[in-house]
């Protein structure tokens, strides 16, 4: 059956939404056409942005280490060679182009002038490399299939071996959902690891599923395996609130139920609590290709505390906790939004912020913060994914679709 913990229902309100298919699902798929020289994405009045990095091979996810080195994971999907043909059944994304890069970058930006001085190959021969985790000396890094553990030194520019695998991960899934993400705990005692479903919403039956639409729980070895929170489409943002030191998660929903559903989603997660994935959407809305299946897990379902739009693919998520940027931006939170292929009009396409107070968002809706990523109704000049706060306060922004770094910096004007 299905990896899924059950909990008590949480009495948050539910968004107003469409009844499935009240518009068809259509398939846009943008043209990305590079970013024109001397063009940058647009912040708003009192905030600049500058090119950090270029030329790199689908950066994806960052890591900023205590020193102000700067990991950049380079990974990106493989199309399927072999699908099975009832596999590949309505399924419409697109296809990667050439193999991925399956490394990770370092950058060093010493004098925090935007412009790093150190570039190196920090670890490389990977399989999918994407979310990256230090904890004293050891350095984890999520593969799409494993857990690896590296030493670490403070100012290596390179990994040393191959790292010791502490934990199998299942591979593959729909679309882009290769992805594995981890954060660490305060006490650096246990790592919390994202893994999306390896379907749209169960359409392959429960085999596949085990172990997946999960944030996983475990100890440092790799020991003590556990589901944290369960019914999840695709987790890939991990972030602790800094006012409560909940965790929070960014969550890229379902597709083909038309243009407004299912909005993908910012929430806290409740240890042993069920999303909905895949028999409910947004609390108990009952998915119509799950109907009647589990009526039980649909009542359970618990309700994201925030909804960021539909077929935004939200992916990107960091907690704002420096001072350089305005105060209204100090605890809030920055989301990547990789943007839409699955509605007739672009979505998406966007860093969005979230304001929070006393631990939950304060604004009706997500702001723009970076926008200007597409281009026009068919054609976007990057798409960004990964978002993290460097050491100097500046935000890190990861543009896969144009193979660059952009760097937010306020000018206090």
């Amino acid at each position: 059956m299905f990896s899924i913990l059950l909990a008590l229902p949480l009495l948050t309100a539910v968004p107003p939404l469409p009844p499935p298919n009240a518009t068809p699902s259509v398939v846009k798929h943008p043209k990305v056409i590079g970013w024109p020289a001397g063009k940058t994405p647009t912040a708003p009045a009192g905030f600049e942005v500058s090119l950090f990095a270029d030329e790199l091979d689908s950066p994806r996810w960052f890591a900023v280490l205590p020193n102000g080195d700067v990991l950049v994971a380079e990974a990106k999907s493989i199309p399927k060679k072999e699908a099975k043909p009832e596999q590949e059944k309505g399924k419409k994304e697109s296809k990667a182009v050439g193999p991925s890069a399956n490394r990770i970058t370092l950058l060093r930006d010493a004098d925090h002038d935007g412009k790093p001085e150190v570039r190196t190959v920090f670890a490389e021969n990977l399989e999918q490399p994407f979310g990256m985790c230090l904890v004293k000396e050891t350095l984890f890094i999520a593969n799409t299939n494993a857990v690896l553990a590296f030493a670490y030194k403070t100012g290596w520019t390179k990994l040393e071996g191959p790292g010791l695998k502490i934990l199998d991960l299942p591979k593959g899934g729909y679309n882009n959902h290769w992805t594995r993400n981890l954060v660490a705990n305060k006490d650096g005692t246990k790592l919390y690891v994202t893994v999306g479903s390896a379907s749209n919403a169960g359409d392959h039956g429960t085999a596949e599923e085990v172990l997946r639409a999960n944030i996983l729980e475990m100890n440092l070895d790799g020991t003590g395996l556990r589901v944290f929170a369960s019914g999840l489409r695709n987790p890939v943002g991990l972030g602790w609130e800094p006012t409560t030191g909940k965790l929070w998660t960014a969550v890229n929903e379902r597709d083909e139920l038309g243009d407004e559903l299912v909005p993908d989603y910012l929430t806290s997660v409740t240890d042993g609590g069920f999303y909905g994935w895949p028999f409910s959407y947004f609390g108990q809305n009952e998915d119509p290709r799950r109907k009647g299946e589990r009526p039980d897990l649909v009542k359970k379902a618990l309700v994201p505390d925030y909804p960021l739009g539909s077929h935004t693919a939200s992916l990107g998520l960091c907690f704002y906790t420096d001072k350089a940027f305005p105060a209204k931006y100090k605890g809030g939170a920055f989301v990547g939004q990789h943007g839409s292929w699955n509605r007739s009009k672009f979505v998406g396409y966007r860093v969005a912020f979230v304001p929070f107070q006393d631990g939950k968002p304060a604004a009706a809706e997500a702001e723009d913060f970076l926008t200007g990523f597409i281009a026009n109704e068919n054609e976007v000049y990057g798409r960004p994914v990964g978002v993290a706060v460097a050491t100097d306060g500046s935000l890190l922004v990861a543009d896969d679709a144009s193979n660059k770094v952009w760097r937010v910096t306020a000018t206090g004007k």
